[in-house]
């Protein structure tokens, strides 16, 4: 629609300056862009002339796709979580959803290990959740958490791997407890023993 628009107009000023003998003449020269485009401004109502630039009224004139949200500026929906560490002092931070808590801790500067990154190789993300209620609103751990989660260290019946705890309105205002210490058999020496 935009680039009929324009084209439209781009015809109307073609034929403007077919019909305009004077462009031919030296007069021409002193006649402002303005002045010539003025009977395309009447035959257009949303056309608008500044400076000698054509510009349509509420549209934008570009060869690609403008998005038209504000996604930079745009505020993502956190909620609030508690991380408490093995020393009982706590840490407030607002996470967004979709985030898991693995990131969130690494982007608030709690120490919470994650050394294999999330890809469910370790359970030095190791955390608590401190009320059943908001354990039960987590999804099942899988099989593969499961076996991450048997070596972790100080394991209880509400322990989750921090980078499979994803952020969602539901967990606003979780309280996860840090333990301890973490078994990171990688770094501790332990050498896998071929099958």
């Amino acid at each position: 629609m935009l680039g009929f628009r324009a084209s439209r107009i781009g015809l109307l000023i073609l034929k403007q300056l077919t019909r305009d003998k004077s462009i031919c003449t030296p007069t021409y020269a002193t006649r402002s862009f303005t002045q010539f485009l003025q009977p395309l401004y009447n035959q257009q109502s949303g056309t608008r002339l500044f400076r000698g630039a054509i510009f349509q009224k509420h549209h934008h004139f570009s060869t690609t796709t403008a998005s038209t949200s504000d996604q930079g500026t745009e505020q993502k929906e956190t909620i609030s979580v508690t991380f408490v560490d093995k020393d009982g002092d706590e840490r407030h931070i607002k996470v967004p959803i979709g985030m898991s808590m693995l990131e969130a801790a690494h982007e608030n500067d709690i120490e919470l290990e994650g050394a294999c990154e999330g890809s469910l190789a370790c359970s030095t993300c190791h955390v608590i959740v401190m009320d059943m209620e908001y354990y039960n609103k987590l999804e099942d751990p899988t099989d593969e958490e499961n076996d991450m989660l048997d070596l972790a260290f100080g394991l209880t019946e509400t322990s989750r791997l921090g980078c499979q705890v994803i952020a969602s309105p539901e967990l606003d205002g979780v309280r996860l407890a840090i333990p301890a210490a973490t078994r990171n058999f990688a770094v501790d020496g332990y050498v896998p023993k071929p099958h």
